[in-house]
């Protein structure tokens, strides 16, 4: 075991992670990127356990809420400046179970205490990100052993109520699609329309009629058009799209 490594350990063993963060209080990121029509989420798997969880972290005794949300985010994900949205508080006694984490952390060798900081009922703040999944680098925390992109529609099961906390973040996320503009985090630079088109049907599930959905979006006045993209046939190659900045 590394130095860095060594010390997490040790760290986590001792009553040093108490005193340096709020006790019963937690953050749970669901992470989301747009990948060849595809929506992915970031998740964090313990290996030798068959547990996989959404990204958390705690928040210190002298942080603010969203500044540890964003730390926990930059964390797992070494990018900086992007779109974060609180969307819920979950807070059920029925979401309490610290067998998942005795599991974890006797597959880490630490020692087992039965009043340990992690093992304690938590209320967990819920934050969506949306990310560019190109310039994400996904990376484990001290417990986890991986850190990967999975496709939304295909999830391992995960421990708690995680599988709760991301459908409440997609009804958030759909609720008020528009508002969001999730384009300027989920899609590259320039674009096309169906591109758009795409994203937008992934998040919501169904399909939409192009015609219509052309006519929305140039109405929202958030879309400045830059040049064609040439395919081999000038006059079949559809404009590409910016977001306008403000």
């Amino acid at each position: 075991m590394n130095d860095t490594m060594s010390d997490k350990k040790n760290m986590l063993q001792t009553d040093d992670f108490e005193k340096m963060f709020l006790p019963g209080l937690a953050i749970d990121a669901v992470i989301l990127g747009f990948h060849e029509n595809s929506l992915k989420i970031l998740l964090l798997e313990y290996e030798n356990t068959n547990l996989f969880a959404l990204p958390g972290g705690f928040i210190k005794k002298d942080e603010n809420l969203n500044d540890a949300a964003m730390r926990t985010l930059q964390d797992r994900t070494s990018l900086k400046n992007i779109y974060l949205e609180q969307f819920y508080v979950f807070g059920d006694i029925e979401r309490y179970d610290p067998r998942p984490l005795q599991t974890i952390m006797a597959g880490k060798g630490l020692t087992y205490v039965k009043d340990h900081f992690l093992l304690k009922r938590f209320l967990t703040v819920g934050y969506y990100a949306l990310v560019d999944y190109t310039k994400a680098t996904p990376i484990p925390d001290m417990l986890s052993d991986k850190c990967d992109w999975h496709d939304l529609d295909n999830l391992p099961p995960l421990m708690l109520d995680h599988k709760q906390i991301i459908a409440k973040a997609l009804e958030t996320l759909r609720t008020d699609l528009d508002q969001k503009l999730i384009g300027f985090n989920l899609m590259p630079e320039n674009f096309t329309m169906a591109d758009l088109q795409s994203l937008y049907e992934t998040v919501l599930g169904e399909k939409l009629l192009r015609t219509s959905f052309q006519r929305k979006m140039l109405n929202l006045k958030i879309l400045k058009r830059v040049d064609k993209k040439y395919t081999g046939a000038a006059h079949k190659a559809p404009y590409l799209y910016t977001f306008i900045k403000k």
